[in-house]
């Protein structure tokens, strides 16, 4: 459900400091969804030719980092240009010739079964890495983009690639390209004062990947915490991911829902972000399964706890942090009915400024924000 406009409206040039990610790289951009992130984000994700809207945000809120979206991966054949979401229209990489293209044994290219018309590119081709770095600089030099969000920095097959492929590549080898492939972007991107800030899912699988890869900017944890909006990771899971909303770089995380502002796990990742970040994460959201239409919000979001005054604080499989403006707790257990009570520092109130309870108990999946009385 998208938001109304009037929430958390401030004078531009006067911005409150701000923690909501807005990922919007799908239907075009509304006036009155540009006045709204205007107000209440810290990140923008873009399509590449949402250069108005970009151009808009950057004037109105210099302090917003604004992003647009580039595929490492694939290029597809269905997007009529001039602009692309990938770094090679399909017109470009059919003219280079099969080589740019990733293929089956047998010989033919790969349309990858859950988004169609998007073809898997040979990550690994070095005309095609030259090419897609030439084409996205020349695309983002004195533009108003601050740099590029490059998805499908991929980890496993999500999209039906079913390896070996021609020549007996595995998933363990496009791993490796991608490995190789995001120092070359950014560095490129970093040579003419972009960032990039690759989707780094699943990274905990590999130690040091999430370091590795968000050297040129930052990164971005597309399934933090939980797979879909009821299919929540395990314990060690979350732990796994702790650490990457505290950098380097910009963090940016986002949670799956149900799509409405009012579902549990915007709180919960909120939470999340706040205890195990300590203040460091840059920015937060929720949203459905490829809802990147709309402009997510809870007031919460818009909160500035400070700065913590104590490490974590572990309660079982829950962990609380009080901080100068604040305080926060979650409860991470799988366990259906095990539930947590905390003690709430005195002084906060909640989200509608009612005071906040002496304690709290949490169900497991869920998280708590009180912040400190005005």
């Amino acid at each position: 459900m998208e938001a109304g406009v009037r929430v958390g409206m401030v004078v531009p040039g006067r911005m409150a400091k701000r923690y909501g990610a807005w990922v919007r790289y799908g239907d075009p951009v509304t006036p009155r969804q540009i006045d709204f992130a205007i107000a209440n984000y810290r990140v923008a994700i873009l399509q590449p030719w949402e250069t108005g809207a970009a151009r808009q945000l950057k004037h109105a809120r210099p302090d917003m980092t604004v992003l647009c979206y580039k595929c490492l991966s694939s290029t597809r054949r269905y997007e009529p240009g001039p602009v692309y979401s990938s770094g090679l229209s399909y017109r470009e990489a059919d003219v280079m010739g099969e080589h740019v293209f990733a293929h089956r044994p047998g010989g033919a290219r790969i349309e990858w079964n859950t988004y169609p018309g998007h073809w898997q590119m040979a990550v690994w081709d070095d005309e095609y890495r030259a090419r897609w770095c030439r084409n996205v600089i020349n695309e983002l030099e004195g533009s108003a983009w601050d740099g590029v969000m490059a998805d499908n920095d991929v980890y496993d097959d999500y999209y039906g690639l079913r390896p070996p492929l021609d020549g007996g590549r595995e998933i363990c080898d496009i791993r490796r390209a991608l490995d190789e492939f995001v120092p070359i972007v950014g560095s490129a991107l970093n040579g003419i004062g972009k960032l990039l800030v690759p989707n780094i899912a699943e990274s905990r699988r590999d130690p040091g990947r999430w370091e590795r890869h968000s050297a040129y900017g930052g990164g971005f944890e597309e399934v933090w915490l939980a797979h879909g909006a009821n299919d929540y990771f395990c314990v060690d899971t979350v732990l796994a991911q702790a650490g990457e909303v505290q950098g380097p770089g910009i963090t940016i995380m986002r949670v799956a829902s149900d799509g409405t502002n009012e579902h549990r796990n915007f709180t919960y990742g909120l939470a999340a972000f706040w205890v195990f970040g300590g203040g460091a994460g840059t920015a937060f959201t929720a949203t459905g399964h490829d809802q990147y239409s709309v402009t997510p919000f809870i007031p919460q979001l818009n909160w500035d706890l400070g700065e913590p005054l104590e490490e974590i604080r572990r309660r079982g499989n829950g962990r609380s942090r009080r901080f100068s403006n604040g305080w926060v707790a979650i409860n991470f257990n799988t366990r259906r009915r095990a539930k947590l009570k905390f003690s709430v520092p005195e002084g906060l109130r909640g989200p509608t400024g009612q005071p906040a309870p002496g304690k709290v108990s949490l169900m497991p999946h869920e998280g708590v924000l009180y912040v400190r009385e005005a």
